[in-house]
């Protein structure tokens, strides 16, 4: 499909902000939804300057249990719906606060999945439509490093998985995104290997690809996947051992 619009839910991110240029450059009309919308205003005048669209800016938190609430609120029901909201969290602190590792599960999981939820049932009755949830290459198998975070993207690449299943005889289509390590805020001061590590424009081109060439699972290094799979493959009473 070549979308026309494209609803970005947690567009203040780097990736978010990748993502918004990249639809835009294709000609899409772009809705950029995040906390503090109104910090938007470069963004939004960037968009318009630079590829001559039509671009919105709505308050969204995917926290705050209001999905019906904003779609409802929305002037029309976009062809793509694109969730980038996460919370890496630090798994210490998560072990010892619950209030923090709640936060990093509803960031992750509960919060998009909800919002989600109600873009894809104005989408089933509608009957097109394209809705992408990045999720992380963390939720393929769970490490102690940071289980948190990655039973929460277990979690919510199973929903996407699910919702795929439900939604295909409806003709909507769910992309599962995993991208591996990007250098965003999110992961500044981490050391992280070049050749596994991409830039927020891969990620947008990659997702741009996958809603036009209707996609269902994509890892935006392919390097990736290979790596999950090794770790996937390692017998539990192995793994348990290691220290990763």
């Amino acid at each position: 499909m070549t979308p026309k619009s494209v609803l970005i839910l947690g567009a203040r991110s780097d990736i978010g902000r990748a993502v918004a240029r990249r639809f835009a450059q294709s000609g899409a009309s772009v809705t950029l939804a995040a906390r503090r919308a109104d910090a938007l205003a470069d963004d939004l005048a960037d968009l318009r300057i630079r590829f001559k669209v039509v671009a919105e800016a709505v308050e969204f938190d995917a926290t705050d249990g209001a999905a019906e609430r904003f779609f409802d609120g929305l002037p029309a029901l976009p062809d793509v719906v694109v969730m980038v909201v996460g919370l890496l969290g630090d798994q210490a602190q998560s072990e010892a606060d619950l209030d923090a590792a709640n936060a990093v599960m509803a960031a992750n999981y509960t919060g998009p999945a909800c919002y989600l939820l109600a873009a894809a049932r104005r989408m089933g009755t509608r009957g097109s439509g394209c809705i992408v949830g990045i999720s992380s290459v963390a939720g393929d198998r769970g490490r102690q490093s940071n289980f948190v975070y990655g039973s929460a993207k277990a979690g919510f690449t199973a929903f996407l998985a699910g919702l795929r299943n439900r939604l295909f005889k409806k003709g909507v289509t769910v992309v599962t995104v995993k991208p591996g390590f990007v250098a965003t805020a999110m992961t500044a001061g981490m050391k992280l290997p070049p050749a596994l590590t991409a830039q927020p424009s891969e990620v947008g081109d990659a997702i741009f690809t996958a809603v036009t060439k209707g996609r269902d699972v994509i890892y935006v290094r392919p390097i990736w996947r290979l790596i999950m799979t090794v770790i996937r493959s390692v017998p539990e009473p192995v793994f348990k051992r290691l220290s990763m």
